[in-house]
């Protein structure tokens, strides 16, 4: 199928280096690194651009949890009748496999464009999208039949997300080095937000969606962005491997999972901080709310783990070794399985969120990564691999 092409012409951003480039490979979320910066270093090396007037929101948050509608079983309209899947991109077989997760057997297979790395539910709930970073198109999925639609033509699209009013689509350009807004509708580029530092890739929305918190990979910073102006507005530098980016409950911080510090940040968003670091397993990389919204799950994606964090506490209250590369996923709409692809190993892995065990060991295709289980609860999507308020 032939990509439609809705593209303006635009410059390209600054590449990574040809090191970076080769460490890293054909993925993002990379192989770790272990540099690690002191508490005192990151806060001298928090920068602010000229000019920044970006204020914190006072608005309440509904129910006092921004994940106050996304508990077990409570899911929107817009999802009636759409049938459980797990869909999982293989960046490396640049195919998608499809999961029945009542009999845990793979159900469907297609081929899409070249590595595959997320699946992103659109914010209406209505389609899915395969993020083909290296093949630069979305392909559409129909969630109530499963079938790929045609390809649609965008830039680099390593992640992908959606503002809270829906209003735009975030293409997450990793190595174009940017953050491209776009219609969510016809896709045509309505501007980019260039960043500066290397491997920008995942992101979170605070809880009144005028900013967004990105993580820079291959650089260890992170990068606070104004949507109205569409510019970075502050930044942070974490060091390590800053990977997922998850908001607290009350809005009033981000967890940022480092691969490379094994560990958990908490990233204060107005004075830019790390209030604190959670040690939790080699290579901390993924991060899921529980179904209760009280519990934050971390994948040690080199340390074949799942660690607990209790959201009150903000400390480690279990951690599960599961063997394996556990790396990205989702929670079942019940909230009793955690779902996470396997990436070295092809395969996926479920995990027992009850009692921290392994349930089942699925095969798929090589490279698996970004693994979307839907439907989930929620109002509305944000993107990546379902990020729901």
């Amino acid at each position: 199928m032939a990509p439609q092409t809705v593209e303006r012409r635009v410059g390209r951003g600054a590449l990574l280096t040809a090191t970076v480039a080769a460490a890293v490979a054909l993925t993002g979320c990379g192989g770790a690194s272990h540099h690690t910066a002191t508490t005192s270093r990151r806060s001298r090396a928090r920068q602010r651009p000229a000019g920044n007037t970006t204020t914190t929101s006072t608005t309440p948050i509904e129910g006092g949890s921004i994940y106050a509608h996304t508990g077990a079983g409570d899911l929107s309209p817009a999802v009636n009748g759409v049938p459980s899947r797990v869909y999982v991109p293989n960046s490396e077989s640049n195919t998608v496999d499809v999961i029945d997760p009542t009999t845990f057997q793979v159900v469907g297979h297609f081929a899409v464009g070249r590595v595959p790395q997320h699946v992103a539910p659109a914010w209406d709930l209505r389609t899915l999208y395969v993020d083909n970073d290296r093949g630069n198109s979305l392909t559409p999925i129909n969630p109530m039949t499963g079938a790929p639609g045609q390809p649609i033509r965008v830039l680099d699209p390593y992640n992908l997300y959606f503002t809270p009013d829906g209003t735009k689509a975030i293409v997450v350009a990793e190595r174009l080095q940017r953050l491209d807004v776009r219609d969510p509708h016809d896709w045509h580029l309505i501007g980019s937000i260039p960043v500066p530092y290397a491997g920008v890739d995942h992101l979170d929305f605070s809880a009144d969606g005028r900013t967004l918190l990105a993580s820079a990979e291959f650089s260890g910073w992170v990068v606070k962005v104004d949507l109205a102006s569409m510019r970075v507005v502050d930044q942070l530098h974490v060091g390590g491997q800053p990977i997922d980016v998850k908001l607290s409950p009350d809005g009033s911080v981000f967890y940022v999972a480092n691969q490379a510090r094994d560990g958990v940040s908490i990233v204060d968003p107005v004075g830019m901080q790390e209030r604190a670091f959670i040690a939790t397993g080699k290579g901390a990389h993924g991060l899921y709310p529980s179904r209760d919204g009280r519990s934050l799950y971390v994948t040690n994606r080199t340390g074949g783990s799942v660690s607990v964090i209790d959201f009150a506490t903000n400390r480690v209250k279990a951690t599960w070794t599961i063997g394996g590369s556990p790396d990205m996923g989702g929670v079942s709409a019940d909230g009793t399985q955690l779902w996470l692809s396997g990436r070295y190993d092809g395969v996926v892995y479920v995990v027992d969120t009850r009692t921290g065990g392994l349930l089942h060991t699925i095969p798929v295709g090589k490279g698996p990564h970004g693994l979307c289980l839907f439907p989930q609860p929620g109002r509305y999507s944000l993107g990546h691999t379902g990020v729901y308020r």
